[in-house]
């Protein structure tokens, strides 16, 4: 799914950037602080992942399963934007190493920061996604019937 969603940014952002030039209108750069925003976001993912791996190691302690969904979550939703806005910052920067004229440095700069932090946000996104996932308690099958209430045994 993640490749598939990196695939349509790209193919996006190379679309935008073509129509862009060929309205006769500068091409599309992203902002400096977008780069900034998603570092941040990685970071706060991973710290809010931290305590629920750690709960998850401690017998001692029980994993609210509500915090890690809603952390669990936002990581999914983080590295679906991630992944879009990587791509889309490499279909960017794809059109504009096609064009004839050498790109400006800014341009090119914001485009390989952005395209950079966004797979940051993803691997930070993935690794707190993997930090919430707690394993299926024995206690939540229904005692008498093996294979759970479904089962047809």
């Amino acid at each position: 799914m993640l490749v598939l969603v990196g695939l349509f940014g790209a193919v996006l952002g190379f679309l935008l950037d073509l129509g862009l030039t060929a309205a006769g209108r500068p091409t599309f750069t992203p902002v400096v602080s977008l780069p900034i925003l998603f570092v941040v976001l990685a970071a706060i993912l991973v710290l809010l992942a931290v305590p629920i791996a750690r709960a998850k190691r401690d017998a001692t302690r029980r994993v609210n399963p509500f915090r890690a969904i809603r952390v669990a979550m936002l990581a999914q939703a983080s590295s679906l934007v991630g992944v879009l806005t990587a791509g889309f910052a490499v279909g960017l920067g794809a059109y504009l190493l096609t064009r004839p004229i050498a790109p400006q440095l800014g341009s090119m700069g914001a485009v390989i920061a952005t395209t950079v932090a966004g797979l940051i946000l993803v691997g930070a996104a993935l690794f707190a996604e993997h930090l919430c996932t707690i394993r299926k308690d024995d206690d939540d099958e229904h005692a008498g019937s093996p294979g759970g209430p479904d089962s047809d045994h």
